[in-house]
C-alpha cells in the first residue's frame, strides 16, 4: 500500500544484500530532468501509478520504485508481482539481473559519499559497477515522522573477468 504522499508503506529488506531481480517483470515511465535533477517527479510518479492500474498490474510493493536519473531524460521503474504483460511500456529485465542495495540515511549532500564507497566495494570484489538507481522511500511531508531521509542505493553490477584477473595478481 502506498502512502498519502505517495511513498512505500513498506519495501524489501534489502540493505547490504547483492539481489538478482533478472527476469522480473517492471513497468517502465520515462521523466523529463534537468542536470540528474526530476522535473515534476511526484506527477511521474502518479501517472505510472495509474498506467499500472489501468493495465490492471500490481506492483510488488506499491510506490517503491526504481529512479534511474540522466542528463535530461531520465527513468521511472516499478517492479511488477505478475510474470508477463503484452502492454507497451512492460518489459523483463535481463537475467541475470544483479543489484547491489544499501539503505542511505542522512543528509542527501552526503550521498555521494555512500555512494563512491559503494562502487569501491564492487571494484574490491571483481564486479563492474553499471547503471545507478534511488529510490526515495521517504518524501519531505513524510520524512519527519519515518525517521529522516531515507533513500536506498541501488547499483546494477556485472562480473568482470579483468577486474577478476587483476584482484588476483594483486593479491598474490
Amino acid at each position: 500500500m502506498r502512502l498519502e504522499c505517495g511513498c512505500p508503506s513498506e519495501f524489501p529488506d534489502w540493505n547490504g544484500r547483492d539481489i538478482d531481480l533478472g527476469a522480473t517483470l517492471v513497468h517502465e515511465q520515462r521523466a523529463p530532468m534537468l542536470l540528474h535533477m526530476p522535473i515534476g517527479f511526484e506527477a511521474c510518479l502518479d501517472r505510472q501509478h495509474h498506467d499500472i492500474e489501468l493495465l490492471g498490474l500490481h506492483e510488488q510493493w506499491p510506490g517503491f520504485v526504481l529512479t534511474q536519473s540522466a542528463m535530461f531524460r531520465g527513468r521511472i521503474l516499478a517492479l511488477l508481482s505478475e510474470d508477463s504483460s503484452p502492454a507497451r511500456k512492460t518489459y523483463r529485465l535481463k537475467n541475470p539481473y544483479m543489484l547491489r542495495a544499501q539503505l542511505f540515511k542522512g543528509n542527501v549532500r552526503d550521498i555521494k559519499t555512500a555512494i563512491r564507497q559503494m562502487q569501491s566495494e564492487l571494484f574490491d570484489e571483481g564486479r563492474m559497477p553499471k547503471t545507478l538507481f534511488l529510490s526515495y522511500l521517504t518524501c519531505p511531508r513524510c520524512q519527519a515522522e519515518r525517521g529522516g531521509t531515507q533513500i536506498m542505493l541501488l547499483r546494477h553490477w556485472v562480473k568482470s573477468p579483468k577486474l577478476e584477473q587483476r584482484l588476483a595478481k594483486h593479491n598474490k
